[in-house]
């Protein structure tokens, strides 16, 4: 039976609007063993029919992208699933065409790649704290759409997430990355920047919405404020997009293991062991 036919997911935004309730971590934990487990019949799929796939992860800084795309990855194979986070381009890479240095990380058949962030650099943050050039940012706008219809009529799904936060629950967010020693690296200038421009990146990524919310490529908003139930709706909605089926598996079986040779040792012997601290 499809996936699709068994579990219709409900809208995002207005199940989080009716229902403020925060989830609890136990209902947390079952019901995204639930999607992780669909993530893998899904992988299966992507597999067998050769899919080409990007997902973007767009929006607000702390505003959950990367903990939904480490929910999504933690059960399925690397070579399916493959995260692009790309670091500020190189002084090479600035002098190339604009998509260049995204397109060589695009999916060959059988691959999901996801984007923490993406091309859209340039409509958000190159923007607002003015890395590029205003033609620059116009000719993005404009000539975008054209390209994500052209990469859909050769056959990759592209599928854009905006991850929305309050100003309230984006500030208490950078406030604990500063209290806590092990989310200090979670921290940059381009935080804190966008922590004090809120209004600019607000138009920019309005600006953005409006340009490039397309038929072909229609972006889809996560309202963040509540992680968990954040995390579940984008998961239960990547999946409602692909239609795919169960699969049947069959563990293999293991066999008799082969004689043992004259002068193997019984146990590997090694110079060095880590010491049993715990």
């Amino acid at each position: 039976m499809s996936k699709n036919n068994r579990n219709k997911p409900k809208d995002a935004a207005t199940k989080s609007d009716q229902n403020p309730k925060k989830i609890s971590r136990k209902v947390f934990d079952q019901e995204l063993i639930k999607l992780q487990t669909e993530l893998c019949h899904l992988q299966e799929h992507v597999g067998e029919e050769k899919i080409k796939a990007i997902v973007i992860f767009e929006g607000r800084d702390a505003a959950g992208k990367g903990g939904v795309i480490k929910r999504i990855t933690e059960r399925v194979s690397p070579r399916v699933f493959r995260v692009v986070a790309l670091p500020a381009p190189s002084d090479r890479e600035k002098t190339q065409w604009y998509p260049q240095r995204y397109i060589r990380n695009f999916p060959a058949g059988g691959e999901i790649m996801l984007f923490d962030r993406s091309w859209y650099n340039r409509a958000g943050v190159e923007q607002v704290m003015d890395f590029c050039t205003k033609a620059e940012y116009e000719n993005f706008l404009r000539t975008v759409p054209s390209f994500e219809k052209e990469l859909v009529g050769n056959g990759i799904r592209i599928i854009k997430y905006f991850f929305d936060v309050s100003q309230e629950v984006q500030e208490e967010r950078f406030r604990k990355r500063m209290e806590d020693p092990m989310r200090h690296w979670k921290l940059s200038p381009m935080d804190m920047e966008s922590y004090r421009r809120w209004w600019d990146y607000t138009a920019a990524y309005q600006r953005m919405l409006e340009a490039t919310d397309t038929p072909h490529c229609p972006w889809y908003r996560i309202q963040a404020d509540d992680k968990r139930r954040a995390r579940l709706n984008c998961i239960s909605h990547l999946l409602s997009l692909f239609d795919y089926d169960q699969q049947d598996w069959k563990p293999p079986k293991l066999g008799k293991r082969k004689a043992k040779k004259p002068g193997t040792p019984e146990e590997l012997t090694f110079k060095h062991t880590v010491p049993s601290v715990y």
